[in-house]
């Protein structure tokens, strides 16, 4: 073991080096003939950052082990993946040959199915005559102070956004986005009688506040809108997290994903990641599945995960619970947008998730936050409405509460009146950072380290490595074990093709220093470990 420089009130203990296992830029183009939508006789296959896949491609690197059968058919250098397909019947042998060939290669890190994603709703036929939500977390209240600010983007990554809509045109972006599901750059629904979703998500965030027209949306947020879902409500992984990547690269401050039902895939974990380390905050809604456990991309730690409310702020019958969930919302019934010109509500976590990103940047309008800020001060000023913690999270989320209080003040609203005279729920806002750097020879190479906690019980604590742009660093965590992570054996891991990592912990086990392990994967050169806490 040996000590490292003090950093600020405490040090990093660097604890051993232990053996190894064995920047992209942009999106290229779909091959002409892929087909939209779902993409089940797809792979997704992640290429670690090398010399030569730096220089060529993720597709390029691979494509002499590709079976005659298959062929590339998209790749992201941004995200480090090529997505390769077996069209037709009988090549099932092909596919596994190639998985074999793939797992043989020490540049490639995971071959994994294109996933199909699907919007997160709950038809519903009764239609309220008032709208609720915007009235449940105290929007009037934030709106005494602004309306919002069309500096503050929000990106609704979904079906297509009606962005002509009387109740939209003045909120939408004036290159209102991209379509990534026809390769092309006009995210216009393709059937207005069936494409309804992206639509009525991107009002309930940001439809047009006192603009004598319609309904009022939480805030006037500029409207991003990536369609990456076709007008059958699914949507392949590939797509999702290209415009995952792409919204962040056009600077969204909010990514809205009222999607799900994929599983755990590591194309998506790296697009989140990719988009939280550009800035961002990631809403995404917990699903639809009457309790069970949340759903994926909402359960990854860069996800801010939402549950859905019943107007009288019950637990919506439908909607996902678990540890991951940090905030509730209006899910039931809410009214919004709808591709003819006109109004309807829907439900589901769906309509949740827009409430929130909404929300959000309502809050940013007031106050300059990063991301990791933003997302502390909106628990923070959340509202307890009685639930367990696995349903509500640090509680109802609450626009007025979020824009009248200072963040960092510790005070937030436990009764949700008015904003301006809530309890304490525990949140103080304050965070501490410390970080430390060193290198890495090669792939055999790693490095542990030990860190005291600050605090005696922070909500959060976050882990960030930022390593060489030529080589390919991952992060392991344990929490809680008092004892070095592994590349086999670890409680968190941040693994994308490239070295720049991220961890994020919900309210840390601090009865033993958090451990940490930067690895190499291939090359090497000088990392940077930091970590931050929250109080």
């Amino acid at each position: 073991m040996r000590e490292r420089t003090s950093l600020g009130r405490r040090s990093f203990l660097r604890l051993s080096g232990l053996a190894g296992v064995g920047a992209f830029t942009g999106i290229t183009g779909a091959t002409p003939g892929r087909s939209p939508g779902a993409r089940g006789d797809e792979l997704l296959v992640g290429v670690s950052r090398s010399d030569e896949s730096k220089r060529k491609g993720p597709g390029r690197a691979i494509e002499k082990d590709l079976p005659e059968q298959a062929r590339i058919a998209h790749e992201n250098a941004a995200l480090g993946y090529a997505a390769v397909e077996f069209p037709g019947e009988g090549t099932d042998r092909a596919r596994e040959n190639f998985r074999r060939a793939m797992a043989r290669r020490e540049d490639v890190k995971y071959v994994e199915e294109n996933a199909t994603f699907e919007t997160l709703l709950v038809p519903n036929d009764p239609r309220f005559d008032d709208q609720y939500a915007d009235q449940t977390v105290n929007a009037p209240t934030a709106w005494d102070v602004t309306l919002g600010d069309a500096d503050v983007t929000v990106a609704v990554v979904d079906q297509g956004v009606k962005y002509d809509h009387p109740d939209l045109d003045g909120n939408v972006a004036s290159d209102p986005g991209y379509d990534f599901v026809d390769d092309d750059g006009d995210p216009y629904p393709d059937d207005l009688g069936e494409e309804i979703h992206g639509t009525h998500v991107a009002g309930i965030a940001a439809a047009e506040v006192d603009n004598g027209e319609g309904v009022s949306g939480i805030g006037n947020s500029t409207i991003l809108a990536a369609r990456a879902l076709s007008e059958t409500g699914s949507g392949s992984t590939s797509d999702i997290a290209d415009a995952i990547q792409w919204a962040a690269d056009e600077g969204a401050d909010v990514v809205n994903l009222s999607l799900g039902g994929g599983g755990y895939t590591n194309t998506m974990k790296n697009a989140v990641s990719y988009a939280t380390d550009q800035g961002a905050l990631v809403v995404a809604a917990a699903g639809n599945d009457s309790g069970q456990p949340v759903s994926y991309p909402a359960a990854y730690s860069e996800c801010l995960a939402v549950s859905a409310l019943d107007p009288d702020e019950g637990l919506a019958s439908y909607s996902n619970v678990g540890p991951e969930i940090e905030l509730a919302a209006p899910g039931t019934n809410v009214l919004s947008t709808w591709t003819g010109d006109d109004y309807e509500t829907i439900s589901g976590t769906s309509m949740a998730t827009p409430v929130v990103a909404g929300v959000a940047g309502l809050t940013l309008a007031a106050w300059d936050l990063s991301n990791e800020e933003l997302r502390t001060h909106l628990k923070d000023t959340a509202v307890d409405i009685g639930l367990a913690d696995d349903e509500q999270g640090s509680g109802r989320v609450d626009a007025g509460n979020a824009v009248t209080t200072e963040p960092g003040s510790g005070s937030g609203g436990d009764d949700g009146d008015d904003g301006d005279d809530g309890g304490d729920d525990g949140g103080s806002g304050d965070s501490e950072s410390v970080s430390v750097s060193d290198s890495l020879s090669g792939y055999w190479d790693a490095d542990c380290w030990s860190y005291p906690f600050q605090y005696d019980a922070p909500s959060r604590v976050v882990v960030e490595l930022s390593g060489p742009s030529n080589a390919d660093f991952d992060l392991y965590v344990n929490d809680g074990v008092g004892s070095c992570p592994s590349t086999s054996d670890y409680d968190y891991r941040s693994w994308t093709v490239d070295s720049q990592e991220r961890i994020s912990i919900d309210a840390p086990d601090t009865s033993t220093d958090l451990r940490v392990l930067v690895d190499s994967y291939s090359g090497g050169g000088d990392y940077t470990v930091t970590i931050t806490e929250f109080a």
